[in-house]
C-alpha cells in the first residue's frame, strides 16, 4: 500500500489486511526504481507474492513516467495482483475495475510495441546515414 493517511481506512472497509506500507519520503515519483528504495521493495515483495493487492492514493504516487507505469502495471497483471487507485477510482477487485485494468494492459502492450518500432526505425535511419 502506498499513499496518504486517508487511504489506510479503505482496506479496513474492504475487509483487507495491510501487510506493509511502502513510502519513499521526499523522493519524487519521477525517479526510477533504483532511486526509490521502497518502490523497489514493493516490486520485489510483489514478485514474492507477499500480498495480493497494491493500494495507492493516485497513479502519480506509483510513477510519473509512462514507460515505468506501463512496466509496473504489466508486472502486477502478470502476478495476478490487484490494484486500487483511490483518485482514479480503479479497483481491480470489481468486474469493471478488472476490465479497465485489462484495457490498460492492452494499451501498455501497444505502447511497448510502439517504442520497439521507433527504436528499430531509429537504428535503420542511423545505419542508412552511416552513423552505425
Amino acid at each position: 500500500m502506498a499513499g496518504c493517511y486517508h487511504l489506510a481506512a479503505i482496506p479496513i472497509r474492504m475487509g483487507c489486511e495491510i501487510v506493509r506500507v511502502y513510502r519513499d519520503h521526499g523522493i519524487s515519483g519521477a525517479k526510477s526504481r533504483d532511486g526509490r528504495p521502497e518502490f523497489d521493495r514493493l516490486l520485489r515483495d510483489a514478485a514474492q507474492r507477499k500480498f495480493d493487492m497494491v493500494m495507492a492514493w493516485s497513479v502519480d504516487r506509483l510513477g510519473r513516467s509512462l514507460q515505468d507505469l506501463v512496466s509496473f502495471l504489466s508486472e502486477l497483471h502478470a502476478l495476478h495482483i490487484d490494484l486500487f487507485l483511490h483518485q482514479q477510482g480503479l479497483d481491480t477487485t470489481t468486474p469493471g475495475g478488472k476490465a479497465m485494468f485489462q484495457m490498460m494492459g492492452v494499451f501498455a502492450e501497444f505502447e511497448r510495441a510502439m517504442i520497439a518500432e521507433r527504436v528499430r526505425a531509429g537504428l535503420r535511419r542511423a545505419k542508412d546515414e552511416g552513423k552505425l
